[in-house]
């Protein structure tokens, strides 16, 4: 006999998520059911966190698949396929995956023109769904992307949240030899530092309060580093570079990082905001005018998920270097959650689900 039940990671409310024993999930026509290896924590895992429910659905259910309430969480995982619907195709058990968690509505008119990740409603697995922080995890078909023997189940981890920086880049229309500040040394805004230099930019500037991540930053490549505790950073930024930076991207998400970055900006300049931002932000329209610039906000990714598995296969993006710890799913509280909200030299924590 097969077992019925698993450990997973469940999210009952903010500041309580339980490691308990849960059903295995069945496979739907046009699922797949993955067996994890390693997933890693998420900003947005740490958000619900704190203060959640944001994207859990609580009051009522996603619209696409009925999911309500207590969620299994995890959404950057890689693992191998085990159980196929009867209607996949594509895909075969026993080939080493990872997954691009956003759900698709088939009825959205941004499906047809490629634009999925603007479909409403937005859900990901592990928010709107169980995800994988758990032995066993059912996502759709159209979400599953096939990684080379040569990538290991870590860097197949870190897929998801490289995707969201390499998007970030892309859409900040970075051309080779272009400065790039970054606000936020986070996981996001140090996988935008390797993206930033596989697009080929010549100076990044790493703003960030944290000393340990800023050396972290400089260790992957950042050209210059400044703790956001300084006086007068664009000051700072404009006598490094006259004029002031081509690109800035907010993987930081509040007023200062905002106000410092648009103030950092070269006139003609280009803000992408990564961030999911916790509260508005007051913005200077007039100045925005005047110095025509643009502010551009983005969502996850799309259409990127097979570049990004080369990027990082061919050691393009050597995300493992992010990873500063591995724990046990049973650790996942007090050495994962709780090690990130009150220690910044903690970068990317990955869970060994068979550990």
């Amino acid at each position: 006999m097969s077992p019925k039940t698993m450990k997973a990671a469940r999210w009952h409310a903010a500041k309580d998520i339980r490691v308990e024993e849960t059903e295995i999930p069945t496979t739907g026509s046009n699922q797949v059911k993955i067996e994890v290896q390693f997933a890693g924590i998420c900003g947005s895992d740490l958000h619900e966190y704190t203060h959640g429910p944001m994207l859990i659905p609580v009051e009522k259910p996603y619209p696409l698949n009925g999911h309500q309430g207590t969620t299994t969480l995890g959404h950057e995982f890689a693992g191998i396929i085990c159980e196929l619907g009867e209607d996949v195709k594509h895909l075969k058990i026993g080939d080493r995956v990872v997954v691009e968690p956003l759900f698709k509505n088939p009825d959205s008119p941004f499906i047809t023109n490629g634009e999925y990740n603007l479909s409403e409603p937005l859900g990901f697995i592990g928010l709107t769904s169980n995800g994988g922080f758990a032995k066993y995890t059912v996502v759709e078909d159209y979400m599953v992307h096939k990684i080379p023997d040569s990538m290991s189940f870590e860097q197949g981890a870190l897929v998801e949240p490289a995707a969201v920086a390499v998007y970030a880049v892309l859409q900040s229309g970075l051309k080779m030899g272009q400065s790039c500040l970054i606000y936020g040394a986070g996981p996001i805004g140090l996988l935008c530092v390797q993206a930033a230099i596989a697009a080929g930019a010549a100076e990044i500037i790493v703003v960030d309060i944290a000393e340990k991540r800023l050396e972290k930053a400089k260790e992957i490549g950042a050209t210059t580093i400044i703790n956001g505790k300084s006086e007068n950073i664009p000051q700072q930024i404009k006598d490094l570079i006259a004029g002031g930076v081509d690109i800035f991207l907010d993987a930081a998400g509040v007023q200062a990082s905002y106000d410092g970055g648009i103030a950092s900006l070269k006139n003609g300049g280009t803000a992408v905001l990564v961030a999911l931002f916790g509260k508005p932000v007051t913005h200077d329209a007039f100045d925005q005018v005047v110095r025509e610039i643009t502010i551009k906000g983005i969502i996850a990714y799309r259409n990127i998920f097979p570049q990004v598995i080369k990027l990082i296969d061919l050691g393009r993006m050597p995300v493992e270097k992010l990873v500063t710890k591995r724990i046990t799913l049973d650790e996942i509280v007090t050495e994962g959650f709780e090690v990130l909200v009150s220690n910044p030299s903690q970068v990317k924590i990955l869970i060994d689900i068979n550990g």
